[in-house]
């Protein structure tokens, strides 16, 4: 038998042959799509926390970096001990808390999230126009472009921010008037989150005594080379009374938070291939059956069974093949909808995915769709090799 028998026979049935191949096209698009999502989570969160280069962070004693209001006191003298360490060449103080700025004299608060920081050393925005501000400068602010659309405002603009508000006598105990210096984007913001930014020491002086040297998470950045465990395990010992995690550790609870996701890929990924796998399995059924005279006429001119076995495989994994090329395609085209869809979510980062192709992860699902239909023309093969060639000439005959 040639191996132009395969694809002639698929040529036969064409409107047949494009609906398989459709179907597993899909298949092999769900199961691409799992793949995204099981280890693209991981990944893309791994990315985020490392998009400044700080490997470390240290938050309140039992809690991760931004997820509560907790914050740590004598953030000053703490960072200059941690600086000392001989591995470290970064310490980035972070203030985040919530704060307002009246949109006019006599209108509510537009509620902001603000973040103090250390200019020279910050891993929390990436400027976009305008100007950085620079250390020690109190009256400069940053802008998100979701705050600046709110506000209205722009470079050179000055704006209020208001803390500490009474809502017995509707007014702010503390107020500070900053000039808009630059346009950023934040890097671990939500979509459409309005947060604007300026040094630390403005940040803690709008918090009042409940933020006097007192900071919400410190980013450490170790030096090239640097063995980041073994500095994570030094400054765990050297500083007890503080979370010292590093980005491994933080990817190990961010599994850990979003094993769900991990399960669904993994029970829809399965289904997929056992999809695909029934799918192949049945076309090749139907069609060998109606095939088997035909078979049995190549048998009795001398084709061996390993003949009759090989080309119903070839058969199957061209499908297969085909399918699934279409469906990797089809795949990256539905995990960008699906991931803006997911990424809309309150409370995730913009900068978040999670679906993530890796060339490797989109290898190895096509690879084991063509291996689900590689094994799901065995048994059809076997029965078109079994057919008993004189009774179903005979049959045919009749």
């Amino acid at each position: 038998m040639d191996l132009r028998w395969s694809f002639r026979n698929l040529r036969r049935h064409p409107l047949r042959t494009a609906l398989s191949i459709a179907g597993i096209a899909v298949a092999s698009a769900m199961l691409c799509d799992m793949i995204m999502l099981s280890g693209g989570l991981e990944t893309s969160f791994a990315r985020l926390m490392l998009l400044r280069g700080y490997q470390i962070r240290i938050t309140p004693q039992g809690t991760l970096p931004l997820d509560s209001e907790a914050t740590m006191p004598g953030v000053t003298v703490l960072a200059r001990a941690i600086a000392a360490d001989p591995d470290v060449v970064a310490v980035a103080p972070v203030v985040a808390t919530s704060y307002g700025s009246p949109l006019t004299p006599h209108a509510a608060l537009l509620t902001l999230f603000g973040y103090g920081i250390d200019p020279a050393n910050q891993g929390l925005y990436q400027l976009e126009s305008g100007a950085d501000l620079l250390p020690g400068d109190s009256l400069g602010v940053l802008l998100g472009a979701p705050a600046a659309r709110l506000m209205g405002a722009a470079v050179g603009d000055t704006i209020a921010l208001v803390s500490q508000l009474d809502p017995q006598v509707a007014g702010a105990a503390a107020e500070r008037r900053l000039v808009v210096r630059g346009m950023v984007r934040w890097l671990y913001d939500h979509e459409g989150q309005p947060s604007v930014g300026t040094i630390v020491p403005v940040m803690q002086a709008l918090g009042g005594i409940r933020q006097a040297d007192r900071a919400s998470v410190l980013m450490v950045k170790a030096r090239d080379g640097a063995d980041v465990p073994a500095v994570v395990a030094r400054l765990r010992g050297a500083h007890p009374g503080v979370e010292v995690s590093g980005v491994d550790d933080l990817v190990r609870h961010f599994r850990e938070r979003m094993v769900y996701f991990r399960q669904l890929a993994l029970i829809l990924g399965t289904l997929s291939l056992g999809i695909a796998t029934l799918l192949i399995g049945t076309l090749l059924a139907i069609t060998v059956n109606e095939r088997l005279p035909e078979i049995a006429t190549l048998r009795a001119l001398g084709v061996s069974r390993r003949s009759v076995i090989r080309d119903v495989l070839i058969e199957g994994a061209a499908l297969t093949l085909a399918g699934g090329v279409i469906g990797v395609v089809l795949g990256l085209g539905t995990a960008r909808v699906l991931d803006r869809i997911l990424t809309s979510f309150p409370g995730l980062p913009a900068a978040f995915s999670f679906f993530v192709p890796r060339p490797g992860a989109l290898a190895a699902g096509l690879a084991a769709t063509l291996t689900a239909g590689v094994l799901a023309g065995l048994y059809p093969a076997w029965l078109a090799a079994r057919a008993p060639i004189a009774a179903t000439l005979r049959a045919e005959a009749t």
